[in-house]
């Protein structure tokens, strides 16, 4: 076998996407937002910003960072009006700098438009390069701006919601978008339905956002999903109005949502993630069961499948791994090397539970197989006696073009390698994945309405194109990156 630990490097997780929200009808928009924002901080931790307006002017605060250091009360005081939008970015399309830090706002004819967007278009580069030879100047390299000039040259249409409809006429991909103008805000979910979008009542007013557990914090109360395809606009004063683009015959929600991405208490397609988590356990442990002593979780993601693993087994469940929950983005490492540092940082094993243990180490997802190789050396070194990983997911296969930053598919291990070769680099005694057929069995839904192509390949939406740039428009301009 060729596989060694020289072949896979980087970080081995699956990183985040991005997560909008929108308040409008309330004084405290922009602080509503900045708590919806805080509470799915999980969705990206690159940057973060709100734009809002009081009906005759926008105003913006955008900045790298988490959503805590981004915004303090001087900021959201700068953020005044009735209605805002804002975004926490995982950057998966266009580089990591302040001028991609969205919501992004334009003016045109006699109004503004803001907009934050968590998605893909996996043709936003042909578009962009047809705009470019127009005469189009972009300022940002995100797919996100394609949108803006795409509304503003709708100028055939009346409404802003026509607008937007005629803007996304020719675009293909994953987009949740949540837009503001002077006077009213709009939500749009792609007719596949991949990335959620939800709508709730928040007092007088009304708010949309990426996950539900954004309503919890802020008292608002879940009204439904806003629907594959649909464009909602709410008006100032809470009137509502809904149009739809053109439909598909099956939608595609991100499966991976339930299994890693969202939060476990937030609420996705009528279903509680949390719920669904632990099902996904309860199934690998009939598909994958073990002579052992116990379960342990990796945390936090691994917790519910470890629950549902465990009580379907019939064995008891320890945390056996410690996280530190105060870890920062880089570290400062000391002179004299420590041993598979960058995991024990994060990550200790204690060995009160394994001493002598054979033990069951339930995650959801193996990327490159670097943290698994290493938790094992850890948990070996804490005196485990058997250790069987069990992996609450299919092999990860290939990479997300739908909104979320993975590894290349040549980084990915379970694409290169069998599973007898993955369990000889990750030096576990048995490995288990759970079944695309048991991960709907745990989801309750027939696998033609979801997306699992990074399980499966299978790109229902089809793959970004590519394609070269006019001579006459070429730039020096960092090339986007895939998301």
């Amino acid at each position: 076998m060729d596989l060694d630990a020289s072949e896979i490097v980087g970080d081995d997780r699956i990183k985040e996407e991005c997560a909008v929200i929108g308040v409008i009808g309330d004084s405290e928009a922009a602080n509503y937002c900045y708590l919806g924002l805080f509470a799915m901080q999980h969705r990206g931790q690159e940057g973060a910003g709100i734009v809002s307006t009081d009906g005759s002017a926008m105003y913006a605060h955008r900045d790298m960072g988490l959503v805590a250091d981004v915004f303090d009360e001087a900021a959201i005081a700068r953020l005044p009006g009735y209605c805002a939008v804002g975004h926490t970015r995982y950057a998966t399309f266009g580089t990591k700098d302040w001028q991609n830090l969205q919501p992004l706002v334009a003016n045109f004819a006699d109004n503004s438009f803001a907009i934050a967007h968590n998605g893909n278009l996996i043709n936003a580069n042909e578009i962009r390069h047809q705009l470019e030879a127009d005469g189009a100047i972009f300022s940002a390299t995100t797919d996100t701006e394609v949108v803006l000039h795409l509304v503003a040259r709708a100028v055939k249409q009346k409404t802003i919601a026509e607008k937007v409809a005629a803007g996304l006429k020719d675009v293909r991909g994953a987009y949740s978008l949540v837009v503001t103008t002077y006077n009213r805000m709009i939500a749009i979910r792609d007719p596949a339905g991949v990335r959620p979008l939800s709508l709730g009542k928040l007092g007088n007013g009304y708010i949309v956002a990426s996950e539900t557990c954004a309503f919890d914090l802020v008292g608002a109360t879940f009204i439904r999903e806003i629907e594959p395809g649909e464009i909602l606009e709410i008006t100032k004063d809470g009137e509502m109005n809904s149009t739809f683009l053109p439909k598909l015959e099956n939608t595609a929600f991100c499966v991976f949502e339930y299994i890693y991405f969202a939060r476990p208490d937030s609420q996705l397609e009528g279903k509680n993630v949390y719920s669904v988590r632990k099902a996904l356990g309860a199934e690998l442990a009939k598909e994958h069961p073990a002579d052992a002593d116990l379960v342990i979780p990796v945390p936090d993601s691994g917790v519910p499948s470890s629950i549902g693993y465990a009580q379907e087994a019939g064995l008891p469940m320890e945390f056996g791994l410690i996280r530190n929950h105060y870890v920062g983005r880089t570290f400062i490492e000391p002179k004299q090397s420590i041993r598979d540092f960058g995991v024990r940082v994060k990550l200790n094993a204690n060995p009160g539970v394994f001493e002598g243990k054979r033990v069951v180490v339930v995650d959801d997802s193996i990327v490159r197989g670097t943290t698994c190789r290493k938790l094992v050396k850890m948990l070996r070194g804490a005196g485990a006696k058997e250790i069987h990983f069990r992996i609450s997911s299919p092999p990860t296969v290939g990479s997300c073009h739908y909104g979320i930053d993975t590894p290349s598919k040549d980084e990915l291990v379970a694409s290169k390698y069998q599973l007898d070769e993955i369990l000889e680099y990750i030096g576990a005694d048995s490995l288990g994945y759970l079944s695309i057929e048991g991960v709907y069995r745990a989801v309750g839904e027939e696998r033609k309405s979801y997306c699992d192509a990074c399980f499966s390949s299978e790109y229902r939406l089809g793959l970004p194109q590519q394609c070269e740039r006019p001579a006459h428009v070429r730039s020096n301009r960092p090339k986007s990156k895939a998301k």
